[in-house]
C-alpha cells in the first residue's frame, strides 16, 4: 500500500505558525491534504505533528493524526527525513501497516495538486524507482551566475560560467518539496529518500513552489489556486 506523510511541526522561525497560515481562506496544510486524498491513491494520508492544533485541523479535513511527534525529533536541528523515517518506523510497530511506497507532501507546497501526485506516480512505477524526487527548472535567475559573500565581498562560485554565454550553459533543476517518494523497505534501511540514482519529476514552476519566507507568501497569495 502507498501512504502519504504530510510534516508539519509548529514551529517556523521564519513565518509564524506558517502551517496554519491561512491561504485563500483555508489554513495552508489543507491544500496538501486536499491534493493527497483527491489523487486516491493512498490507503492512508497522515500528518505528522507535535501541534494539538495542527492535529485538529488536519483531522478537520480528513487526515489521519495517530500521535504527536516526540519533541525531541521536533527541532530546527532535525531533518524532514528524520522525522519522516521516525513516523514509518512508529506506524509499521504499532499499527501493523504492510507499506510498499511513503509519500512525503510538504505542507508549504500548496499548488502541488492530485495530478501532480498520480502523475509522479506512473513515472516512479514506470521506472521501476526506488525513489522520485519532485523537481523544478530555475525561472527567475541564472544559478551558473550564482555568488556568496565571504568577509563582506562577491565571491563568485562558478567562475568558468562567467565566460560563456547563458543559452551555452547546461539547464539545471532543483528539488521541491512537493512529491517525494521512496521505497519503503530501502527508505528504512537508508533513512532517505536520496538513495543511489534516485530519479526526478519535473513541476511546473508554480505547482513545485516552496514558500519559506514572508516574502514567499506574500507572492504566491497573488496567484490562483
Amino acid at each position: 500500500m502507498n501512504i502519504a506523510i504530510i510534516p508539519a511541526r509548529k514551529g517556523s522561525k521564519r513565518i509564524k505558525n506558517k502551517n496554519r497560515t491561512l491561504f485563500h481562506g483555508k489554513p495552508i496544510i489543507y491544500w496538501t491534504i486536499k491534493a493527497a486524498k483527491k489523487s486516491g491513491i493512498f490507503s492512508h494520508v497522515y500528518v505528522d505533528t507535535d501541534c494539538s492544533k495542527i492535529k485538529k485541523i488536519a483531522l478537520s479535513y480528513g487526515a489521519e493524526v495517530p500521535f504527536l511527534r516526540e519533541k525531541k525529533y521536533s527541532n530546527d536541528f532535525t531533518s524532514v527525513n528524520m522525522s519522516t523515517y521516525r513516523f514509518v518506523k512508529k506506524i509499521k510497530k504499532f499499527h501493523s501497516i504492510d507499506i510498499k511506497n511513503v509519500f512525503q507532501l510538504m505542507p508549504n507546497c500548496p499548488y502541488r495538486n492530485y495530478r501532480d501526485i498520480i502523475k509522479s506516480y506512473k513515472e516512479f512505477t514506470n521506472l521501476n524507482s526506488k525513489s522520485l524526487i519532485s523537481h523544478v527548472r530555475f525561472y527567475f535567475s541564472n544559478p551558473w551566475w550564482a555568488v556568496k559573500i565571504k568577509k563582506g565581498k562577491v565571491k563568485r562560485i562558478f567562475n568558468r560560467a562567467y565566460k560563456k554565454r547563458s543559452q551555452d550553459l547546461p539547464e539545471l533543476i532543483t528539488p521541491s518539496g512537493a512529491i517525494w517518494i521512496v521505497d519503503c523497505a530501502n527508505f528504512l534501511k537508508k533513512k532517505s529518500f536520496y538513495l543511489d540514482n534516485y530519479d526526478y519529476f519535473l513541476l511546473d514552476w508554480k505547482n513545485g513552489i516552496d514558500i519559506d519566507t514572508v516574502d514567499e507568501m506574500k507572492i504566491s497569495k497573488n496567484l490562483k489556486v
